[in-house]
């Protein structure tokens, strides 16, 4: 069946409870873990036409700041596969949208399947904020489970 499962984390609590589905189906497969976590590209405050300064958020800070959020995030994946027993790596990598990003891991690892987590919004209120669930399934040429 699938042999190995992509877990995107954004280190928020509802992302943990995709991790520990993804852990547990992963364990009662026999498959390994992929944790992954997305990260924003740093762009430049903006406004209209022009760039605004701001000092203090240098590209250097940006990334070092990013990454340990990202570090963070994907240890407490690390840890629910360590203690399942499952195998696991995580990855981080930085794409314009989450969605993006979570595919872009998914290929490069070869990956068989996706487990993550939703807010299951709908209405006015998922099309005003998006769904980055909803572009994987729509994106993804394997399979997606969401947990809700």
């Amino acid at each position: 069946m699938y042999k190995h499962i992509l877990v995107p984390t954004d280190g928020s609590t509802l992302a943990a409870s995709g991790a520990k589905a993804g852990v547990k189906l992963a364990k009662a497969l026999g498959a390994k873990v992929t944790g992954a976590y997305v990260i924003a590209p740093r762009v430049p405050p903006m406004y209209g036409e022009g760039i605004i300064y701001v000092p203090g958020v240098s590209a250097e800070a940006y990334k070092k700041s990013s990454e340990k959020a990202a570090r963070e995030a994907l240890a407490a994946v690390e840890s629910k596969a360590r203690a399942a027993g499952v195998r696991c790596v995580t990855r981080f990598v930085t794409a314009n949208h989450p969605w993006e990003g979570i595919l872009k891991v998914a290929r490069a690892s070869k990956c068989d399947a996706i487990v993550m987590a939703s807010h299951g919004r709908g209405g006015i209120r998922g099309l005003i904020l998006g769904s980055e669930t909803t572009r994987v399934l729509t994106h993804s040429k394997i399979p997606v489970l969401v947990i809700r």
